[in-house]
């Protein structure tokens, strides 16, 4: 069985029940996040879901009460998730999850239907769009509907549907299980006019939200375009947004950045676009208004490399405008590897758009996929020594995750080692090379970053005084709060510290801890630096 083309996994016997019967109508809708951690995401800082922002507005604008209710970002656990859901007695509740996220995805929408059976359960995002075959068999009667796309107008649609007793096939852009079987309506359009849609950022529980590199400042995530139109073989981005590309204006874009920050208190702000450089032009816009306008908000954002080295004239106006931080997708350093993964740049450019980068004195972050069946020690070691050649701040070895619905799986399915989706997270290798077995990619992943940043830290003197001070920020986020957290500890364990480095930790440790209690906050227990 295929579902868009893309093997299915698993196939389980059949559901029985149809999607739950409605006896009361819809007026009450909750958005909760999935509480899946992996100690990648969360390791910088908590992250709002941005998507349900919009979807919330969207809700609200026809009629419906909405809780927006980010469980991951509160760290909640099953008994306080039931509790909020009890108090706020939702009609429908709906939830969003990436592959990693669907286990816990279903066991969410499973407890919403132990606290009221008739509650009418919506999962949506780029796995559930995909895969939505193999969900709603698997989950049995824990999943009523599956949002296929964007989801500010389809869902409205679809609760509208429902409270007017009228036949959800006639709903685009979802599918739910009937008769037997699986109905998939047809696609819904996208959404063209962005800055249009209306936005719920009120609801929004802003005190959660920090950036811990730059002392827990308040942090949003924003958008300023959708879509993708470059062709990874490895990505799900080109496959959700059918490699097309839109954009809010520059106008209506830097509004909202100087709206959050003038009522919210937003000081850094994370793009949520796969290419928001895309189109030169209005992107050069943004830039000359967060310029004239100085709207107190630091912007982290990723890129391609290409638009990077196209931009290198203006990489001054990145630097004025408060761009701070840029990712690139480096991906691998053999040109061979790159063109496997369809990336459709070239391994020159990418330490270019690197060095640009660094020039402009903005944080560099990029990463390396690992752990292909050709893949080996030796490999590993390679794609560090081309890190530290490359020279961003930051590189993370993360493990390829060989998404169902990608291009790529067909090459990686004889080595996919697990089925279990909430292992593809990038830090547990799933695929298992020839030459190694899957503890030893775990163990090498490890080895590659604290080798890294070993180097990073040796070399601290080469940075920017601000630099500088972001690493050590960083270095305490690596060792406290992240996946890598074993590894970084045995790094600052380890006789080769640099004594210059060890003493600036102990010192911002020392400062930090200051900060905290003249700020009556209890202060931290950092990792002890010898």
């Amino acid at each position: 069985m295929k579902t868009n083309g893309s093997p299915i996994t698993f196939i389980p016997p059949p559901r029985t029940g149809p999607v739950t019967p409605r006896q009361r109508k819809i007026k009450r809708v909750a958005l909760v996040t999935v509480p899946y951690h992996s100690g990648v995401v969360e390791s910088a800082g908590t992250w709002l879901n941005v998507g349900f922002v919009y979807i919330a507005g969207s809700l609200r604008e026809a009629g419906y009460e909405v809780d927006y209710y980010d469980a991951m970002a509160l760290w909640h656990d099953e008994d306080q998730i039931r509790k909020r859901l009890e108090d706020f007695r939702p009609d429908v509740v709906c939830t969003s999850a990436f592959t990693a996220a669907i286990v816990a995805a279903t066991k969410l929408l499973r407890l919403a239907k132990d606290i009221d059976p008739e509650t009418v359960t919506v999962i949506g995002n780029v796995h559930a769009t995909f895969c939505y075959q193999e969900m709603l068999r698997v989950d049995n009667d824990a999943i009523d509907y599956v949002v296929r796309g964007e989801g500010e107008r389809t869902l409205p649609e679809l609760l509208d549907c429902l409270n007017a007793g009228d036949d959800p096939a006639k709903v685009a852009g979802i599918a739910f299980w009937r008769d037997d079987g699986v109905i998939a309506t047809r696609s819904a359009p996208f959404i063209r006019d962005l800055d249009a849609l209306p936005t719920a950022w009120d609801l929004v529980e802003w005190p959660i939200y920090k950036y811990r590199a730059k002392n827990d400042a308040r942090l949003a995530i924003v958008s300023s375009a959708r879509g993708c139109q470059q062709d990874c073989s490895f990505c799900s981005q080109k496959l959700f947004w059918r490699r097309g590309w839109r954009a809010r204006s520059a106008e209506n874009f830097v509004a909202e950045i100087e709206m959050l920050h003038q009522q919210y208190g937003v000081e850094v702000a994370m793009l949520a676009d796969e290419i928001p450089t895309f189109d030169r032009a209005r992107w050069e816009r943004i830039l000359q208004l967060m310029i004239e306008r100085k709207p107190g908000v630091r912007l982290l954002m990723e890129t391609r490399v290409d638009d990077i080295v196209r931009d290198e004239d203006i990489m001054d106006s990145y630097a004025e405008a408060g761009v701070e931080h840029i990712y690139v997708g480096v991906e691998a350093g053999q040109q061979a590897t790159l063109d496997l993964f369809k990336k459709g740049s070239k391994a020159a450019d990418s330490r270019r758009a690197i060095d640009i980068i660094n020039g402009a004195d903005i944080v560099s972050e990029t990463s390396f996929v690992l752990g292909m069946p050709g893949d080996t020690p030796e490999t590993f070691k390679e794609a560090v020594e081309l890190a530290k050649l490359y020279n961003p701040d930051m590189a993370f070895f993360l493990a390829i995750a060989p998404w169902p619905y990608a291009d790529l799986y067909p090459q990686l399915e004889a080595h996919v080692a697990t089925k279990d989706y909430s292992k593809y997270n990038l830090v547990q290798p799933v695929v298992k090379p020839d030459a190694m077995t899957l503890e030893e990619v775990e163990r090498e992943l490890g080895r590659a970053s604290r080798n890294f940043f070993m180097h990073k830290f040796q070399n601290l003197d080469q940075l920017s005084s601000w630099k500088q001070e972001f690493m050590l920020a960083v270095f305490d986020i690596l060792i406290n709060h992240s996946y890598l957290s074993g590894q970084m500890q045995e790094m600052a364990a380890g006789q080769r510290m640099p004594e210059a480095v060890k003493q600036m930790l102990r010192k911002v440790n020392a400062t930090r801890r200051d900060l905290k209690v003249q700020a009556g906050a209890e202060p931290r227990n950092f990792a002890p630096i010898p």
